[in-house]
């Protein structure tokens, strides 16, 4: 006699091993092009079967091979590590390579980042503001009295203490904290939770020999850490799960100091 385990699957459990069927998704997508002075802003949709699997990138690439060529967004890596095709999903900033789309709702909303400069349709240009942000803060190792010498040894550091630079060097720069920041649509020079996360990493950084005070005049005013508002919405979206709360709390604390003495 067969015993209970020898009995063919329920039907309901060969359903279930059975491969999952497309589900039909609309993307609405905004369109607009600055450079063209016939295109208005406009959301056009677009129809199409997500399969297990598919990112939003994908997705994107379907609709870009088969429907719409015309349609511009970023892309490079395809493994959430260039952080170009970060956007508005929902409202919500995420990166496309990262973002599964059978788990959006049957019809999506996309649109480009805001506070960055508009390329086209879901493009922006996030290295223009990268590069004014990390220009202003000076954003690399000030050793005092250094010269260059490609045959120094490099300097020792605690195992500790260079995980938590590396920690903070995981930045993709892909802009999400920066579009979901109430201040920097407000404040047009805010350095944004990237740009403290910056100076965060070179004030933990041994090799960099500024002190304070002198961090304090990059950052210790209203356009720097002391013009957040403490909404954090900058780490609720982070796609690399940054400790931004954190970095923000820790220098916010030690520019305060500098700021009362």
């Amino acid at each position: 006699m067969n015993s209970q385990d020898d009995k063919t699957p329920p039907a309901q459990a060969r359903q279930a091993a059975a491969p999952a069927t497309p589900r039909q998704v609309t993307l609405r997508v905004l369109r607009y092009n600055p450079k063209d002075p016939d295109s208005r802003p406009r959301f056009q949709s677009y129809e199409l079967e997500a399969v297990e699997g598919m990112t939003l990138f994908l997705a994107l690439e379907e609709i870009r091979d088969h429907q719409d060529p015309s349609l511009q967004y970023d892309f490079v890596c395809r493994a959430g590590i260039c952080g170009s095709c970060a956007m508005l999903v929902n409202g919500r900033p995420r990166l496309a390579c990262r973002t599964l789309v059978v788990e959006l709702p049957a019809e999506s909303t996309l649109a480009p980042l805001p506070v960055f400069e508009l390329v086209a349709d879901l493009s922006v240009d996030t290295g223009k503001w990268m590069r004014a942000m990390s220009e202003r803060l000076e954003t690399w190792v000030h050793e005092q009295g250094a010269e260059a010498n490609l045959d120094k040894h490099e300097a020792r550091m605690e195992p500790d203490l260079a995980d938590e630079v590396y920690e903070l060097d995981r930045c993709i720069e892909c802009g999400c904290c920066v579009a979901a920041c109430g201040t920097a649509r407000m404040r047009e020079d805010f350095v944004g939770a990237v740009g403290m996360n910056k100076i965060t990493r070179f004030r933990l950084d041994p090799r960099d020999g500024r002190s304070d005070d002198e961090f304090y005049e990059l950052v210790g005013d209203d356009d720097g850490v002391f013009g957040c508002m403490t909404l954090l919405g900058c780490h609720d979206v982070c796609p690399k799960d940054l400790p931004l709360r954190t970095q923000i709390a820790f220098l916010r604390r030690k520019m305060l100091k500098v700021g009362t003495t």
